[in-house]
């Protein structure tokens, strides 16, 4: 029986290079790239059954990946993975065609949880602790406006009724939580 295979897309190097000795150290074969053009190239020469995709990255974007992985083989599993969650981008991970998408830090049981479809229903206690803070919603509200503008500050700024220069401080603010 052959391994699974699992493709790691993550620009920190370090945290790629962790993810992928843990996957094999469960029996996969791990792959890493550090960008969207050596993930796809890794790819074409073997498509993953198992594909984890940093969202944002420098010169590309998690989902632009997860598509162009998708079109190479459709059976590819995906999972989005970030430190920069929103509920935004989590609906139009999974819209795209991802099995899940996870906020960093997540461990390798979350992760293979949610590739293989075995992650557990939350409890009705677990639902009633995670109501989101005040700052959060308005965080994944900034977030949805400014993808829904294609990241332009000033349109989302008039969009969401506040200074330009406001929103670029609220967005500095939480980039350096």
């Amino acid at each position: 029986m052959s391994q699974k295979s699992v493709l790691v897309v993550d620009d920190d190097e370090t945290f790629r290079v962790r993810l992928v000795r843990a996957f094999e150290a469960r029996g996969f074969e791990g792959r890493g790239a550090a960008d969207a053009r050596e993930a796809l190239r890794l790819a074409q020469h073997e498509s993953p059954e198992f594909a984890v995709l940093d969202l944002k990255m420098p010169g590309s974007f998690g989902l632009d990946v997860a598509r162009a992985l998708l079109a190479i083989d459709s059976t590819t599993r995906i999972l989005i993975l970030t430190g920069y969650g929103s509920i935004a981008t989590a609906v139009e991970s999974v819209r795209l065609g991802a099995v899940d998408y996870l906020t960093k830090p997540a461990d390798l049981d979350q992760i293979l949880a949610a590739l293989e479809g075995t992650a557990a229903a939350p409890t009705r206690e677990s639902e009633e602790h995670s109501v989101p803070s005040l700052a959060r919603v308005e965080w994944e509200h900034i977030q949805r406006v400014l993808h829904d503008c294609g990241g332009n500050i000033s349109q989302a700024s008039r969009l969401l009724g506040i200074h330009r220069r406001s929103l670029q401080r609220k967005l500095d603010k939480s980039v350096r939580r």
